[in-house]
């Protein structure tokens, strides 16, 4: 699909929309459970849960051995085992998209600033990018405790748009979920979504946006 006009920058998701990271997340949860002496999850699950940050994460693996109790009572030492684990094998169960290198070289070769936005602590997330080798392509990397609030609210947006110099309606927005449409809209961003994220385990053409493509590489230059 081809990109709006007059766009000035491009803010991109990371968990779904550039890397499949769902292998990391079973592994760093299961062994958090095994630590903790509960049952493991799937990767289904983790599919359905992703993309709200990770104390939103850990809360509902919690759950779905735990009332509300046992999750209050777990959670610090499961939210220390996690970090612990994830950033042990941080990237090794992951892999890029099909696409998004060459399209990440696109949109820079048009001269577009670009910024990774996640929910994702940062501390996991440029990690990630350097080890995929994705990172050179981002002016600002920012992840979900970057700012006071996290996607789907708006502000994360605005503010990377400031660190960009762009405004919202010119600058767009790539996800793969009902979160990253939500926070763009509510900012004034157009909003594109990949097909082969996450979505909280629906179809993502349930969403509304703005178009939808395959793989990065097929946005193209406004005509």
């Amino acid at each position: 699909m081809r990109l709006p006009a007059g766009l000035q920058a491009v803010i991109l998701d990371l968990d779904g929309t550039l890397v499949d990271t769902a292998g990391d997340f079973v592994v760093a949860l299961n062994l958090m459970l095994h630590d903790l002496g509960l049952p493991a999850i799937d990767h289904g699950f983790v599919a359905r849960t992703v993309g709200k940050g990770s104390e939103h994460l850990i809360r509902q693996t919690l759950a779905q051995s735990q009332d509300e109790a046992g999750v209050a009572r777990l959670y610090d030492q499961a939210w220390a085992r996690y970090q612990h684990h994830y950033l042990a094998i941080n990237g090794e169960h992951a892999a890029v998209y099909p696409g998004v290198a060459e399209g990440l070289a696109r949109l820079a070769a048009l001269g577009l600033p670009l910024a990774c936005l996640t929910n994702k602590p940062t501390a996991f997330a440029r990690p990630l990018l350097e080890r995929k080798g994705l990172v050179g392509h981002f002016r600002h990397v920012f992840g979900g405790d970057a700012f006071e609030r996290k996607k789907p609210d708006p502000l994360p947006l605005l503010k990377a748009c400031e660190a960009l110099g762009s405004v919202p309606a010119r600058t767009l927005m790539v996800g793969d979920s009902l979160n990253d449409a939500q926070a763009a809209r509510a900012a004034g961003c157009p909003v594109v979504l990949v097909t082969y994220g996450y979505n909280h385990g629906r179809p993502v053409h349930e969403v509304p946006a703005d178009g939808y493509v395959d793989r990065l590489d097929q946005l193209q230059p406004a005509g």
